[in-house]
Formats: structure tokens, sequence, C-alpha cells
């Protein structure tokens, strides 16, 4: 699949390009990489200077320079970084005032639910869970209050493709807020604020980062009047990355383009192979042609299908977690989007967290009680295959 073009400077620049020379120009050494300016404090020339670096948690050399990067990535306007994706969630989720009302979608990362159904009902704020994959379903849940909708696509740990562009008008109709999660999909397969959202979320800790040696967070925004609200938000919550986690998340993105070429070339064998295997009930991935979500993904994932594979054995939770426990190069843990592969089932969270779960109305992950969910790795296609086969049984 091909890419479009992004603009940097005066120069059109493929994605790959950007990747590798998108964060500035070189300092005044010449450095060829960003460096790391551990300054907690800055000095100015007098107290009332416009000077651009003042103290560490408003800014930093090291940080602008990835939120830069990760502006220009996401097609937006500006980005800020934070410590971890949760506090990127919740500095998004701040932009809520009591009585507003959001939409969520009901396949999502469950610490997320757990701040809307447990954290914002305490500030007077609701939500409703809705299959976003159900435009109808969205507009009846619309309420006089709704300010803002939560989406992520692929869904997690469903893979269920949802319609950005549709979305985005429908929050646009109503004055909404739309957000995505991008974490699933990274830059290098979609870009939201291309289709109209206004709010991009990442974990960068998962393929930004792609070596499970960082924690970190953005939120990239459509328009300066959003993105000032969120460096707002990140000046006061306090949770922004260290400069050495924002060198380190830099020096990750720059092979982003090469390892989610791999990401995705292995998790379409493998999709394809479970699909094909009678042990499993059924395999997910946006892109086997018969996803439910496979023409709409070829559409808004250009860069392709990312590498997050879910399939379903008969057995329940118990077989699952069998299986899990099984494999020997796809290891037993939690996150995604590293160099290795890793397997989860996520029905565990029915029983390691229980009265969470009960508070999910259909909760999908009860629906499917036999699911495992798959980060394929960079690692050799067939030995991957091969651990599967074997963990199978």
């Amino acid at each position: 699949m091909s890419r479009d073009k992004h603009s940097t400077g005066n120069a059109a620049w493929d994605l790959d390009t950007q990747l590798i020379h998108g964060w500035s120009e070189p300092d005044s050494a010449g450095a060829i990489v960003p460096p790391i300016h551990p300054a907690s404090t800055f000095v100015r020339q007098q107290i009332d200077d416009d000077a651009p670096f003042r103290y560490a948690r408003g800014s930093n050399p090291t940080r602008n320079a990835l939120e830069d990067l990760l502006a220009g990535l996401e097609h937006g306007v500006a980005a800020s970084a934070f410590a971890s994706g949760m506090a990127a969630v919740n500095a998004a989720l701040q932009l809520l005032s009591a009585g507003d009302h959001a939409i969520v979608g009901y396949d999502c990362y469950l610490t997320t639910y757990d701040i809307f159904a447990n954290d914002l009902p305490r500030f007077g704020i609701e939500s409703d869970l809705v299959d976003l994959s159900d435009i109808e379903a969205v507009q009846a849940a619309i309420k006089s209050n709704t300010r803002l909708i939560w989406i992520e696509t692929p869904t997690n740990p469903l893979l269920d493709i949802i319609d950005l562009a549709a979305i985005a008008e429908i929050a646009k109709g109503i004055g909404a807020i739309s957000v995505v999660d991008n974490t699933f999909a990274s830059p290098y397969c979609q870009n939201p604020i291309d289709l109209g959202i206004d709010l991009v979320v990442h974990s960068t800790t998962k393929y930004l980062g792609g070596h499970s040696d960082l924690v970190g967070g953005a939120v990239i925004a459509n328009s300066e009047a959003l993105a000032a609200r969120i460096a707002d938000r990140q000046y006061n919550l306090g949770a922004v990355p260290s400069p050495f986690d924002c060198w380190l998340l830099m020096r990750g993105i720059r092979t982003l383009g090469v390892r989610m070429r791999q990401h995705i070339a292995n998790a379409q064998a493998i999709a394809e192979w479970l699909q094909a295997d009678p042990r499993v009930l059924r395999a997910l991935y946006p892109g086997l042609p018969d996803h439910p979500g496979h023409a709409l993904a070829r559409d808004q994932m250009p860069g392709g299908f990312s590498g997050m594979v879910s399939f379903e054995v008969a057995g329940g939770s118990a077989k699952a977690r069998d299986v899990s426990e099984r494999t020997s190069i796809f290891q037993l843990a939690t996150s995604l989007g590293g160099v290795e592969s890793l397997i989860y089932p996520p029905t565990a969270w029915l029983e390691t967290e229980p009265e969470l779960m009960a508070e999910i109305p259909g909760s999908p992950w009860a629906q499917h009680p036999g699911l495992l969910r798959l980060s394929v790795g960079i690692e050799a296609t067939a030995d991957l295959i091969n651990d599967l086969d074997q963990a199978l049984g």
C-alpha cells in the first residue's frame, strides 16, 4: 500500500524519510541525532522575556523535538508528550466538564474503561458504551450534552474497524470533540486527523517506541485551540516524560517504517494460517478478506493493517490460558508493539478484574471466553507459526 507524502519545511518527504529526519535540523555542534537536555530549569535574560525554555515541566528542547516529530507524523498542528499513555488519555478527558456526556467504543483498552466507568462519574461526567461500527447506534446514543466521542480502531481486542470519517462528521455536527486512540495502528498505518478527527492519542510505549524499553504517551491536535488546551493540561498535570525517554522514543521512531512492514507481513501470514487451522474457531485480523471491516480498513489504513491479531479457540478461558502458557517465542506478557511477539488471553480480565468487568454491560470479552490476543513481532514468520502450532496442541 502507498502512503501520501507529508510536507515538512520546503521538502515533500515520504513517511520513511520523515521518521528519520522529521525532528529538527542538527544543532550547532552538527549532531546527527537529537541531543539530550537534562536541565530542569533554564537561564533567562530578564524575568519577563519570551524565552522558549524556562522550566522543564513547561518545555524542554529534547521534548520539543519529539513533539514536533509526533505532530508531523500524525499530520497535526502540535503534539504534547506525556509520561505514559494513560497520562495522555487523562489529559484528553480533562477537556470534559461536569454535566458532559461521552460516547465510548464498547471494545477498548480496559483502563480506559475504568476511567469512564469509575472515575469520570465522580466528577459528574456520564458516558455510554456503544458499538461504534454501528453508525445508527452512535447516532441513537447522542444526547444534548454529548461533548466527546472516544474511538479505538482497530479495537482492543476484537479488532473491529470504525469508520473514522463518519464518526468525525457526527461529532462535528453536534459540537463534540472526536478522539482516536491510534496506538494499535500507529501513524504508519493510519492518520485519523486526515479523516476529520480532532485529537489523536498514543501510548508511545507501543509501536512508536517499539522495543519495550520505555513508557510514554502523546496527544496530537488538529487545531491550535485544542493544542493549547492539551498543552495546558500537560503543564498542570505535570506528567511529562524525561528528556532521556524523549530521546529514546525518537530513537525508536527512526525504525518504525522497517519494523511495521515486518509486523504487518508476519501478522498477515499468521492470521491466514490461524484461519485455516481447524483448532481455531475464528481468526480476527483486518487484513483477512472476510473480516467485516476489511474494505473500510483498506481505505482508511493506507499503510497496512498493523501487527495485532486475535483468535478464538474452543474450550473457553481454560484453553486460552493453556495456549498462552505453552508458547516459547510468543511471550506471555502485557503490552504490545515491540519487536518481540507477545500473547495474552483477554478473558483473564474476567477473573483478575471481576468487579470492573461486571460494570461493563455486554462485555465483548465475556462473549468470547476462548479469545487470545497476539502482538506479532518481527521474528521469522515460520518460527512464529511453528510456535503457535505446538501451543495449540
